[in-house]
């Protein structure tokens, strides 16, 4: 009898051991979930594993990004030599001229006011000096040059300007390979100034024009632009250029669009024919997926002719219904214009203009209607392009003075971006540091911004399906791999 009673016991025990539930082990999911709430809980997130949380993070698509504030200053350095330029020492501008070159370079090395990459980085208080002229670098550090931030952004590419346009080849893998180490796998890129023709008969014509007469002008016009042999021919140079800078960009783990841009502070027929040239070059090349509108929005003449270029916007996707469009609305601040100023932008850029996305949307509280412009964006799905560092730099929004968090409790989609990188250096993954580390989210948030990134992308549906399905791959890689980590550190 003695000896079966442990023999019961035993299997007593092995019954009630088969009847409980199973404990299943975490998936790898579920321990990066609680790996990231810990680096963002509490007052202090935890900014140094943030920064390799997210460089290491799968992040699907940067679609804010415009290629030649993309570049970092040191690399058009070196293009200043490749062209056969220089840069004036005294102003920091490159000199395009030949003659000017020439004569500069027969002096004695001592003499030289315009020299060479190597000359220039040989004196240390020049070079740092241009570094701080060609893009932000250092400028809250201490004694750097100092104008408003704004001017001091905007005013970058007017220096590098004169080789912005080269070498373009040559820069798209450079940002390729920027963007693989990490973990980037799409690029859209606002890239090089749509082709354009001055009509000053046009521009008289419309300047205070109500929406029927410029309607009117634009039907009368654009059949005129559309049979303008040296127009097309231009839309044609610009689609070459799109074809040979790409050359070699694209492969089965990367991929690079093109958006056409257009200058919102040129004369309204500059404007107008650098649209229809960007519709048009977008409708007969497949890497040309959608047109763009740049510029400083708190210019004399962004201001004076925004609303007519929303009409123009409508007026030419009626014609090209095909076409996507980005537009940049709401890039403003309290006291950068008069209050009325802030009050349209968005709501004409959504309901007038017919935007597909957003870029910045940052002056939101201020509009008119607010509340109802942003659930048409719900409704609509028309994400906002949010660019933490550059709406921190040139407009002195951050934290809570940003309106990321009225955009995310109405429902309104976002993407995280990058703006103009090279300009103010800093990287994708750095974006994602500063959203986690300012605002409460989580890991299915962010996971989430990483696949909307290439959910709202203008891709068409075959290329969108197969970046989001290596974004499974590469999701399930990145979480076995800090699963992995954390099971060997005991956690």
């Amino acid at each position: 009898m003695q000896k079966t009673v442990p023999n019961l016991m035993a299997a007593l025990a092995l019954a009630s051991a088969c009847a409980a539930p199973a404990v299943h082990a975490a998936s790898n999911e579920d321990i990066t979930k609680r790996h990231f709430a810990a680096l963002v809980a509490g007052s202090q997130p935890k900014l140094a594993e943030l920064t390799l949380f997210f460089t290491m993070m799968p992040k699907g698509g940067d679609l804010h990004h415009h290629y030649s504030g993309a570049i970092y200053a040191e690399q058009y350095l070196e293009w200043v030599d490749k062209q056969g330029f220089c840069v004036n020492k005294t102003s920091y501008q490159i000199e395009t001229k030949k003659e000017v070159v020439e004569a500069e370079r027969a002096k004695p090395a001592a003499q030289r006011t315009c020299v060479n990459s190597s000359e220039l980085i040989a004196d240390n208080a020049t070079y740092r000096e241009l570094l701080q002229r060609w893009s932000t670098k250092d400028f809250y550090n201490h004694g750097a040059v100092q104008p408003p931030p704004d001017r001091a952004f905007f005013d970058t590419f007017g220096y590098f300007g004169p080789v912005a346009s080269t070498n373009t080849n040559e820069g798209l893998k450079t940002l390729k390979q920027r963007a693989i180490a990490e973990n980037l796998s799409y690029i859209e890129t606002i890239f090089e100034l749509a082709p354009m023709t001055m009509n000053a008969q046009f521009d008289q014509a419309v300047q205070g024009a109500d929406a029927a007469k410029l309607q009117a002008q634009m039907e009368a016009w654009l059949p005129q632009l559309e049979k303008d042999a040296g127009f097309k021919q231009a839309i044609q140079a610009y689609i070459a250029n799109v074809q040979s800078s790409s050359a070699g960009v694209d492969d089965e783990h990367f991929t690079m669009r093109y958006q056409p841009y257009v200058l919102r502070f040129l004369s309204p027929s500059l404007v107008f024919s650098q649209m229809v040239g960007a519709f048009e070059a977008a409708t007969l090349e497949k890497k040309i997926v959608g047109v763009n509108i740049v510029g400083a929005e708190n210019f004399n003449v962004s201001m004076r002719d925004y609303s007519m270029h929303m009409q123009m916007f409508k007026f030419l996707k009626t014609k090209y219904p095909k076409v996507k469009v980005a537009l940049h609305a709401g890039e403003l601040a309290m006291g950068m214009v008069p209050p009325e100023g802030l009050k349209f932008h968005i709501a004409e850029a959504v309901h007038v203009a017919g935007a597909n996305r957003i870029g910045h949307g940052m002056d939101i509280a201020h509009e008119n209607n607010a509340l109802s412009v942003m659930r048409t964006m719900r409704e609509r799905g028309i994400p906002v392009e949010v660019n933490l560092t550059s709406n921190e730099f040139i407009l002195g929004i951050k934290g809570e003075a940003h309106p990321i968090n009225l955009y995310r409790k109405q429902g309104v989609p976002f993407v995280i971006s990058t703006d103009d990188a090279g300009v103010t250096r800093h990287t994708l993954s750095n974006e994602y540091v500063l959203f986690a580390s300012r605002y409460q989210t989580d890991y299915a948030e962010v996971k989430k911004l990483s696949y909307d990134s290439l959910r709202y992308a203008f891709l068409d549906e075959g290329e969108k399906q197969r970046l989001l399905k290596q974004l499974d791959a590469r999701f399930a890689k990145f979480e076995a791999d800090i699963a992995a980590s954390q099971r060997k550190a005991g956690k």
